[in-house]
């Protein structure tokens, strides 16, 4: 079974790779600016889900395969966080983050086609990270880096911002992008074992 990841985001792909699953990519066109939702949650969910079903026509409509996207995004102060963009953003966030906790949800919209037959769930995993409570030099010096700029919620668990995170309440998979657990039941519902998807270790 052929799993496609719809995401440009190097730390999903890498994730599954770990997990022993080697994806495909294809990379959606959606304007995530034109969706609106009444929570956080909710509007991760609605853009993996306009990200799923943008990637979904480019594969082969009679063949077998898996279709995943996702989307995530930080919540702090009853305010949705995406990627700050620009350094000034990442710092003005982070002086929000330190020494404070927040929610980061991740929608994930899983698409399963066999012989034709197309079944498509969307599910939401939610964790709570607490961060350290930064100086102004380690702010500044993280935002240097260029990281917290063009990652949601403007830091990753997996890169330079990885020290800053001093808990997590929740599976941390969620805060990288895409929920390992939360995957492997829906396609567990939906017929696919996690094992399936697993490439065959090189012997050596």
């Amino acid at each position: 079974m052929r799993l496609v990841l719809a995401s440009s985001s190097p730390a999903r792909l890498r994730t599954l790779s770990r997990a022993g699953i080697e994806a495909d990519v294809v990379r959606p066109e959606v304007d995530e600016d034109a969706f609106t939702a009444p929570s956080a949650g909710e509007l991760t969910c609605i853009l993996a889900s306009a990200k799923g079903e943008a990637a979904a026509p480019s594969l082969d409509a009679d063949a077998d395969w898996v279709l995943v996207a996702c989307d995530t995004l930080l919540e702090l102060d009853q305010r949705t966080w995406g990627k700050p963009g620009d350094a000034a953003s990442a710092e003005a966030l982070w002086r929000r983050l330190r020494g404070r906790t927040a929610r980061v949800h991740t929608g994930h919209h899983i698409v399963v086609n066999t012989a034709g037959d197309r079944r498509a769930v969307t599910r939401l995993a939610t964790a709570e990270v607490t961060f350290a409570d930064l100086s102004d030099e380690e702010i500044a010096a993280y935002v240097e880096t260029g990281e917290p700029a063009r990652c949601a919620g403007g830091f990753t668990i997996d890169g330079f911002g990885g020290p800053f995170v001093t808990s997590i309440r929740g599976d941390h998979h969620t805060v990288v992008g895409i929920s390992l657990p939360l995957l492997r039941q829906v396609l567990l519902d939906l017929g696919i074992g996690w094992h399936e998807l697993w490439q065959a270790p090189t012997q050596g």
